[in-house]
């Protein structure tokens, strides 16, 4: 039986458990199975890899993309510009780590993109965060990096936002886990009336379907979309790192 997983803190969120059981049933793939393992820290990260023997591969998430790397064999097929792991594959007892966040953001995040499009503020400077940065670069889009306090390549703190900043970056992306279920009452604290029909308002979170966030800037008229189709794309491109 070939095992794979998912780690991260909590897990209790977890889209990957469900789609890959689900993907297992739909395709009849009966000698695969996938769970979930929340690491209270990093460090119980070589335990596990112990304990596991039969793990072919796994997914990473909040907060250990980043983390992760010092624990890898490898980690070359990971763009420089990323520094971030979602994704290991496990040949012989040798981690060799991934990025496939950039790929399902990028797939995703492209066909509600229009040519006004052309400033950005990416809200947090996590894993995910990096990965959303190197398609904007990719894509001509400038960008400015908004966090709780200024380090890390960021160049507003939240309270530094005012509605004239928000109306001069239309695309506006949530890379913080703020309004994920079961804390959906949370939301990135930012001048949302400088929000307008011309934004485009990107959320990494997908549970639930229409966070805070997204409420907001949709009663504004912005473009709204969640992090489903992202999740689903890198999910498959995971899968075919696993068994290439």
């Amino acid at each position: 039986m070939k095992q794979f997983g998912l780690i991260g803190f909590p897990l209790s969120h977890s889209f990957s458990k469900g789609y890959f059981a689900e993907k297992f049933q739909k395709e009849n793939i009966a000698d695969c199975k996938y769970d979930i393992f929340p690491l209270e820290n990093i460090e119980d990260f070589v335990t596990l890899s112990n304990q596991h023997k039969n793990l072919n591969g796994l997914n990473v998430t909040i907060p250990y993309k980043q983390l992760v790397l010092r624990h890898l064999n490898s980690f070359t097929q990971i763009p420089a510009e990323i520094r971030a792991c979602n994704c290991i594959k496990i040949v012989d007892g040798k981690l060799i780590g991934f990025n496939t966040d950039w790929i399902g953001f990028e797939k995703s995040f492209l066909p509600l993109l229009r040519p006004h499009h052309k400033k950005a503020l990416v809200l947090g400077n996590g894993g995910a965060a990096v990965a959303v940065c190197f398609v904007l670069k990719k894509l001509g889009i400038t960008y400015e990096i908004v966090s709780r306090r200024i380090h890390d390549g960021s160049t507003f703190t939240y309270t530094d936002l005012t509605e004239n900043i928000i109306k001069e970056h239309a695309v506006i992306i949530n890379t913080t886990p703020l309004g994920t279920f079961p804390d959906n009452v949370t939301f990135p604290p930012i001048p949302y009336e400088g929000i307008t029909k011309e934004h485009y308002l990107f959320d990494l979170v997908y549970n639930p379907e229409k966070t805070l966030f997204l409420q907001k800037g949709e009663e504004q008229g912005a473009t709204i979309k969640n992090g489903a189709d992202m999740l689903a794309i890198q999910a498959e491109e995971n899968w075919k790192i696993w068994n290439s």
